[in-house]
């Protein structure tokens, strides 16, 4: 084990499991351990997922039409808190009968079984109507930002040879201009609910005149679990984005991992603030929540301190389930404004989407008294894979334990399992339920993920000797510098410790005596303004935080970073720019 590993373990902090037995509400999981160490499968708990008699399901149907004929099909599944401040509830059946609308349009149009269905939208609710219909005919849904360019649009739909595109007046225009180059696309469906003077042109529907006359009845399609339901597409390095392509079976691992990770009860309040551009806004915001019937929030609106603040308050939200982006920048707002409200019903906060830095929990216990838990798991991965557990201990800025039934190890490149400590490859043995099933029109892709018996995502990382997984980073982005390899991770750590930095992304720079040195692009807190005695106080406070070896010789201050939509810095973005390089796809980039 290097002396760098040794150094960070014995500074690791532990917030230590909570009583069980004094909690508000028992977790699902109440010992990690015997629950991992005695899994009986995953087919011990199909009967949690609603199947047909012929032994065929459908992802759409289990997540909300099972729902229907019991206490749960009047209970409200979506609070939508509009832009404009308005606030509309829907029921599960209101979700059901919308949804079966949608189907049944899709069904007017000759849209078949396995055609593919692009939503094109922001945070509206006929993102469910239309993501779940298109689940119910048998197509395959495909979901983009809302704040996607022309190139990123006509990227998806070519490569997807998309049939359909479902979007708002708002956004068409971008679409317009692409249109042409996309000879598969027959149909756009414009969302046009708010705006009754729009006339179709050829090739366009009214949402509002098609919809309003549909059937509300529609018998789901029944599909085998590795009959395809949904595709996303993931930015690359170099070239164009992959369609990663999941199946219907994946229902029973986004089901229990809701469940047992996000810990969600009958009668809580879930807010997820994922867009559904995102796989977590398509899991744990859409079909993991629904399948087990909770109540849970959309926020229209950009992001605002204030405006998550007030909705946490208005809905007495109880689990809440971030990006450590969001949170990052929720500290920069001030511990003054969250005092303003009443987050009192709060019991289980939850982060994803890049490692959560230590600072970030315990900035959340200082306010909340509670701890951010973060979990680990991929677009490709389909659900959350590695977590932190209510009933676990947390070391903070670690990634967790495997959920029970996923085998997961930090092997060598040779696919030998390392001694903790070691650093390596993360790597997870294959079969899992929601794993990914193709890369669309890709099969060489897919097999890249695939080596020596594991799945690889392309992650660096270590396991202590109490079982615990710890992020280095990707492979691309771990530095050598003189002779040490160091994860970007711990330095951005670091460095967003210092009170006056808000943000870091870290890259190796090349250098002729270390090989790489280690450069830092900074963003300052609110209050603090670039200066030579900053930068001095920032170097020293490193310093005392890291190995001589993993400080960094270059800092610089920038007024923004660059983040993917999910909120993950691109720190290939930082390189590319810094080595006057092409930065690759950033289609997921932030405007």
């Amino acid at each position: 084990m290097s002396q760098m590993v040794i150094e960070q373990v014995e500074e690791i902090e532990v917030i230590e499991k909570p009583n069980i037995e004094l909690l508000r509400v028992r977790p699902f999981l109440t010992d990690y351990d015997t629950a991992y160490k005695t899994f009986p499968g995953w087919d011990a708990y199909e009967g949690e997922i609603a199947y047909f008699d012929d032994g065929t399901l459908n992802v759409a149907y289990n997540a909300v039409d099972k729902h229907l004929g019991t206490p749960i099909e009047n209970k409200i599944a979506v609070h939508f808190e509009a832009a404009d401040g308005s606030h509309q509830p829907f029921t599960y059946k209101d979700l059901s009968e919308a949804s079966n609308k949608f189907a049944n349009m899709l069904g007017e149009l000759g849209i078949a079984r396995g055609d593919r269905v692009f939503l094109y939208l922001p945070r509206i609710p006929e993102v469910y109507h239309s993501f779940l219909g298109t689940l119910k005919a048998g197509c395959i849904a495909g979901t983009m930002f809302a704040a996607f360019g022309t190139d990123a649009i006509q990227d998806r739909l070519s490569d997807s040879g998309a049939r359909v595109c479902v979007t708002t007046p708002d956004l068409k225009p971008r679409l317009d201009q692409v249109r042409a180059e996309l000879p598969a696309l027959e149909y756009v469906i414009v969302v046009d609910t708010r705006s009754e003077d729009f006339v179709p042109a050829e090739g366009e529907v009214s949402w509002r005149q098609m919809f309003e006359k549909q059937p509300a009845a529609f018998d789901a399609s029944h599909m085998k679990p590795d009959d395809y339901s949904f595709m996303l597409y993931t930015s690359g390095t170099t070239g164009k984005s992959k369609g990663v392509v999941h199946a219907h079976g994946d229902a029973l691992q986004e089901h229990l991992t809701t469940k047992w990770v996000l810990d969600l009860h009958d009668d809580d309040i879930y807010f997820c603030t994922a867009d559904h551009g995102w796989v977590t806004g398509v899991i744990y915001g859409i079909l993991g929540p629904f399948s087990n019937g909770i109540t849970q929030i959309m926020y229209e609106g950009r992001f605002d301190a204030d405006g998550w603040y007030k909705t946490i308050e208005k809905h007495r939200v109880t689990v809440w389930y971030t990006a450590p982006t969001a949170i990052r920048m929720l500290m920069r707002a001030g511990d003054e404004v969250p005092k303003k409200y009443d987050h009192s019903s709060l019991r289980y906060l939850n982060s994803v989407g890049e490692p959560l830095n230590p600072e970030a929990i315990r900035w959340s216990m200082k306010i909340w008294g509670l701890p951010f838990h973060d979990n680990w798991w991929q677009t490709e991965t389909g659900s959350i894979l590695i977590a932190n557990y209510q009933c676990m201990d947390i070391k903070l800025g670690s990634m967790g334990k495997p959920f029970p039934g996923v085998e997961a190890a930090v092997v060598d490149d040779e696919g030998n399992v390392l001694n903790p400590g070691e650093h390596g490859n993360l790597a997870i043995r294959p079969g899992w339920p929601a794993m990914l099933r193709t890369v669309w029109q890709n099969e060489p892709k897919f097999q890249e993920y695939f080596k020596h018996g594991w799945y690889m995502p392309g992650d660096k990382a270590y396991l202590d000797t109490d079982g615990y997984f710890w992020f280095i980073g990707r492979a691309d982005d771990v530095i050598m510098t003189s002779g040490e390899r160091v994860g970007p991770f711990e330095v951005e750590s670091a460095l967003v410790a210092h009170p006056g930095i808000a943000e870091a992304g870290v890259i190796g720079k090349p250098d002729m005596l270390r090989g790489e040195i280690i450069k830092a692009f900074i963003t300052l807190a609110d209050g603090y303004s670039a200066s030579d005695d900053l930068m001095e106080d920032i170097k020293q406070f490193v310093k005392k935080n890291l190995a001589g070896h993993a400080y960094p010789r270059e800092i610089e201050v920038a007024d923004h970073l660059p983040k993917t939509q999910s909120g993950k810095i691109m720190r290939r973005v930082l390189k590319a720019r810094e080595m006057g390089l092409p930065v690759g796809d950033t289609a997921t980039m932030e405007d």
